[in-house]
């Protein structure tokens, strides 16, 4: 009586998993939601770490793996496209694994910062210049003008009222 039972229960399981599959239900999720298969651990393994369970070095696959399952988020959501600019991320993936191992580990290698920021400052820049080149050169501009309008306008108000 019970074998029938679990044999019945596997069924109609079985038969879900089969009608989802073909409602496309699992392509779906699979479309959508990969890039949690590198977010996840990332952030299993940064709270591994902090349960003190698994060592410092662990921190560096755990800083990548999460820079990256974030980068791989926004591009999924917002098109592949945006790797074209974005590109410059996948070193600060590296220079925050480094960072995060160098900040904890007692017995610091010398080399730990300076590989950090030096491949962060170098990430920095090019995704800089990356983004230089689209449309975020308007958003420039336009800060640039507001700023400059805040220190001939508001800040000669303040500086005159104090004596200046």
């Amino acid at each position: 009586m019970k074998n029938e039972r679990a044999i019945g229960l596997f069924i109609v399981i079985a038969g879900f998993i089969i009608l989802l599959g073909k409602l496309g239900v699992f392509g779906f999720i699979g479309r959508n939601f990969w890039p949690l298969l590198l977010l996840l651990p990332g952030i299993a393994l940064y709270a591994l770490f902090y349960a003190r369970v698994s060592p410092s070095w662990s921190l560096m696959p755990a800083g990548i793996l999460t820079v990256y399952g974030v980068l791989f988020s926004i591009t999924n959501i917002w098109g592949a496209g945006l790797m074209r600019n974005l590109w410059p991320v996948l070193l600060l993936g590296i220079a925050a694994g480094l960072l995060g191992y160098g900040m904890v580990e007692r017995r610091r290698p010398e080399y730990i910062y300076p590989a950090a920021l030096i491949i962060g400052a170098v990430s920095i820049v090019l995704l800089a210049f990356t983004l230089l080149q689209t449309g975020i050169i308007y958003v420039l501009a336009v800060l640039l003008i507001i700023g400059g309008f805040w220190l001939l306008v508001g800040r000669g108000r303040a500086g005159r009222s104090k004596g200046w």
